[in-house]
């Protein structure tokens, strides 16, 4: 599978990282680079554009600005040099967000978030996807994904992530994709164990590093508490004795 996409950022330096990350990976075929998100309207309209890199701060428009413009939107990824955006972009139902400088392996973990996304969209759509537990108090879960039914542990469970119909399930050593909604989860998952902190992430409470500035730092990623879900995660915490 090949994903066509486009970058943007006023920064030329910016887009040759962009453009050397681009040509070392082997599924994504970059198409064209802007300076200028207005430049890139009339191309993403005309064009087949998957996946789209797109810094924020910008002289003419941002890039939350460009990106709430556009009627049809590619899967995005934001790559800015401040990390205030952060909670922002999740609220757009970005893919990922990459801060500056952007290092090659951080880069391709976000790039194979977009391929993930992409794969089940366009291979599994329509299929019935669900968690299984065989008792309530087993340790573990089978989650159907694509063909198969895989076993997953609660305890390697680090964070689970939204994407619109889908969530995947993050471990060290894998990412699983399923087709059911967080309510299901919810409902599943031992409620002492995990917590909903933002409409697109649940996270397993022993798996926090620290908690800094409404963010979540588990394993290398950044987890952004909103407002909806912050009274009742603290009281949660409070209850734990981890405040």
């Amino acid at each position: 599978m090949t994903i066509n996409c486009i970058a943007i950022d006023d920064e030329p330096l910016a887009l040759d990282i962009i453009k050397d990350y681009c040509s070392k990976v082997p599924f994504l075929n970059l198409m064209k680079t802007f300076y200028n998100p207005v430049d890139s309207i009339d191309y993403i309209a005309k064009n087949k554009v998957d996946l789209l890199f797109l810094d924020i701060q910008m002289d003419k428009l941002t890039g939350i600005q460009f990106l709430n413009a556009l009627k049809q939107k590619p899967l995005t990824i934001f790559t800015t040099a401040y990390d205030k955006y952060a909670i922002k972009g999740f609220e757009l139902d970005i893919v990922d967000y990459l801060l500056k400088p952007i290092s090659f392996e951080r880069f391709v973990k976000a790039v194979d978030k977009a391929f993930d996304k992409i794969h089940i969209q366009n291979n599994i759509k329509g299929e019935t996807k669900e968690i299984y537990v065989t008792n309530p108090t087993d340790d573990f879960i089978f989650v159907k994904t694509e063909y198969r039914f895989e076993k997953v542990q609660l305890s390697d469970i680090l964070y689970i992530e939204g994407m619109s119909d889908y969530l995947r399930i993050v471990t060290p050593t894998k990412r699983i994709m399923t087709l059911i909604n967080f309510k299901k989860a919810e409902d599943i998952l031992p409620q002492n164990k995990f917590f909903r902190v933002h409409k697109s992430f649940m996270v397993a409470v022993d798996k926090i590093e620290n908690i800094e500035r409404n963010r979540i730092k588990i394993a290398d990623q950044l987890i952004p508490i909103s407002e909806t879900y912050r009274k009742s995660f603290f009281e949660f915490l409070d209850k734990k004795k981890l405040t």
